[in-house]
């Protein structure tokens, strides 16, 4: 029985294409701009789609084993 590696097993692979996460970040940064503007708390919600923008990878996407991450990109190994 082997055992994967650690960086193998948590590594963050790019689930998330180019144009998506464009739209995440542009997203996640109208709903922090409307939680400030309208003093809400409820802002804080737009840190998902600008983190996942950012990062390019979506826990969600993962699970459900769906990606929009083109297979010639860099950060996709």
């Amino acid at each position: 029985m082997q055992i994967p590696k650690l960086e193998d097993t948590y590594r963050l692979r790019c689930n998330v294409g180019r144009t998506e996460a464009l739209l995440r970040v542009f997203t996640g940064l109208a709903i922090l701009g409307a939680g400030v503007y309208f003093q809400s708390w409820v802002g804080l919600i737009g840190l998902v789609p600008l983190l996942t923008g950012l990062l390019k990878w979506c826990p969600l996407y993962r699970l459900l084993g769906v990606s929009t991450c083109t297979s010639r990109s860099k950060w996709n190994r």
